[in-house]
């Protein structure tokens, strides 16, 4: 193991616990906002103050009590972001109750997966559309458990207790003030706080368990690195499913960050101009949407939009290698700002000081440009396991390409077959029921076998390469990276995803879904006629440009062998919904295969030689 890289020091936790944070800062600063949300569907923002959050989660915590939920029972959270989730997953910390994140886009046989596996005896959830899926996911496993309701202006199904009704029932004394303080007080920092099941783009998902300490000294590592001021303010978009944004709360929570619900994540560009951000987290998906619109529809926007970019890398290279651009560079950075860069900025809203990254990897592409545009993206790394934060790029340690330095407390190192290896206060208990499979990653000496592939350099930066599970091996037993390929494909203009297949075949290939918008104004330029999108990919002259922004960015990079062969083209994005994508926007890679297996049959038929193939149907 001869790559290491270490922050070490002894992790001294202001707060031990969730509970001990919750309450201290609730006493602190209880005149102070907290959260705010839209009201209904109009543009109008809600204060609601630490106190309030307080009182909101000791009727809560009541509610769980008058059901008859105790210490160490475990209460899903089967809902979409909003100000009661945060307040459910609050009281089920101080009553020290499990709570059990689902995503709310998961289907109701994944459901009662989770729920029979957990043993929870409780949900919340959003509306009647999830009460419903998590009433059949119940009874798929014969189970009746009270369901907590939250939007009120829904009619509720028996066996259903809108929210409302749940907190009145838990303001009747069921449970003192002192008895709440008392418990909550009284938890430990080895105590588990949740059950976060991973994605599953391998098997059944497993349920990670995170303790108080876990989390707590993710939060404070976390806010070593991460720069935040009196003022600043963010926005909740990402799941509160997901450990990055369920972590980020708890340190805006505890730093006094204000933090916005957006209406959903389908307005997010739309609330980002109403609630003006200063810290933005995010997954790379979002990075590269905004990228993706950067170029207009007019020619002459095109040109200007693509030629910032060039100006962009060329400056974010200089900048970061030596902090001196000369002085022409430095004009023609003058110049894309105000043509391009500004417009950009004013678009987020205007406040924006940084973005944090996480969840997958993001182009170093697209993030030399958000750089060169004065919207520095703070890229880090990590996994449920590890509560998330291992690594993250900070101001002071900054370098593309790399997910950044570990974190305070945090050691990593390189395996002899490459993986990366964790130790620190954030690794996980264990997973749910399950000592072999935890026995089978957490070694004795305490290191967290990641199952991703990676590389430290002379200066400790960690760049990710892989997933183990990932990596294609071809018939001729040649080892392939695919996510290196895919994510230098990304940015590219024509091209919003790509996944390459090729494991135990004789050459890989690559499938791709265009970038229809930018792809039907191509052949509208290029006077192709066209009634449908099928129409669009069946063009050879199409299939030549998607060919000419595969091979470009390639070539001189990856090997031959490395290099997909043959293009497929997709009428269908991948999604949660067709069980292409994860949660968290990764794909499933054998999920895709298996799903377009006649296309990828048609790919390697002999018949096919030379041809970009497409798939006529979604």
């Amino acid at each position: 193991m001869a790559e290491v890289a270490k922050h070490q020091g002894q992790q001294e936790l202001s707060h031990g616990t969730l509970g001990q944070m919750f309450l201290s800062v609730s006493d602190r600063s209880g005149d102070s906002v907290a959260y705010r949300y839209f009201e209904g569907s109009s543009d109008c923002l809600i204060d609601v103050k630490y106190a309030e959050v307080y009182q909101l989660v000791l009727a809560a915590a009541g509610g769980l009590h008058q059901l008859g939920i105790r210490a160490g029972d475990r209460v899903a959270m089967f809902a979409d972001d909003c100000l009661e989730w945060v307040v459910s997953d609050l009281a089920c910390i101080c009553s020290t109750v499990l709570d059990v994140p689902i995503y709310g886009t998961l289907t109701a046989a994944q459901v009662s997966f989770i729920l029979k596996d957990s043993g929870s005896r409780l949900i919340f959830v959003s509306n009647g559309e999830q009460a419903d899926k998590a009433l059949d996911a119940c009874s798929q496993i014969s189970i009746q458990i009270p369901i907590i309701m939250y939007e009120s202006d829904q009619d509720c199904r028996e066996g259903v207790i809108p929210w409302e009704v749940f907190l009145e029932n838990g303001k009747n004394g069921v449970l003192s003030e002192e008895q709440f303080r008392g418990n909550a007080f009284g938890l430990k920092s080895s105590d588990v706080v949740t059950i976060i099941y991973t994605s599953g783009t391998t098997g059944d998902p497993k349920g990670v368990m995170l303790t108080h300490r876990n989390l707590c000294s993710n939060v404070e590592a976390v806010g070593k690195v991460v720069p935040i001021l009196p003022d600043d303010s963010t926005m909740i978009f990402l799941p509160l499913c997901h450990v990055l944004q369920r972590t980020a709360t708890y340190l805006y929570f505890a730093t006094g960050l204000v933090a916005t619900f957006v209406h959903s994540v389908d307005t997010v560009v739309k609330d980002i101009k109403i609630i003006r951000p200063t810290i933005v987290p995010s997954v790379p998906r979002l990075y590269e949407k905004i990228y993706a619109t950067v170029t207009g529809k007019s020619r002459i926007k095109k040109l200007i939009a693509n030629w910032s970019k060039r100006v962009a890398q060329r400056w974010a290279d200089q900048t970061l290698d030596n902090g001196s651009p000369g002085g022409l560079l430095r004009l023609s950075h003058f110049i894309a700002d105000a043509l391009v860069f500004r417009k950009i900025r004013t678009g987020l809203g205007g406040r924006i000081r940084y973005f944090l990254s996480g969840g997958a990897p993001l182009s170093a592409e697209i993030n030399r440009f958000f750089f060169a545009a004065g919207l520095p993206i703070l890229e880090g790394y990590g996994l449920t396991e590890t509560s998330p934060v291992t690594h993250i790029n900070s101001f002071q340690n900054f370098k593309v390409g790399s997910v950044g330095k570990p974190v305070f407390g945090t050691e990593a190192q390189i395996a002899k077959d490459g993986e990366i290896l964790i130790r620190g206060p954030q690794v996980m208990k264990g997973y749910y029921g399950l000592p072999e499979v935890t026995q089978e990653v957490i070694d004795t000496d305490g290191w967290f076998h990641t199952g991703d592939v990676g590389e430290i350099d002379d200066e400790g930066y960690l760049r990710i390469t892989d997933r183990i599970k990932d990596l294609i091996v071809t018939s001729g037993g040649k080892n392939i990276a695919p996510q290196s390929i895919e994510n230098r494909l990304i940015s590219q203009e024509y091209l919003d995803q790509v996944v390459m297949i090729g494991d135990r075949k004789p050459f890989c290939i690559l499938l791709v879904v265009p970038d229809f918008s930018r792809l039907e104004d191509w052949a509208r330029e290029h006077s192709k006629e066209f009634s449908s999108r099928l129409d669009v990919i069946k063009d050879q002259a199409v299939h030549s440009l998607i060919e000419e922004q595969v091979r470009v960015p390639l070539e001189g990079v990856f090997s031959s062998y490395e290099t997909p062969k043959k293009i497929g083209l997709l009428l269908a994005p991948f999604t949660i919904e067709a069980g292409t994508l994860t949660p968290t926007q990764k794909i499933k890679r054998k999920a895709v295969e298996s799903q377009y297996a006649d296309l990828v049959a048609a790919l390697y038929a002999p018949i096919n030689q030379g041809k970009t193939v497409v798939a006529e149907s979604g």
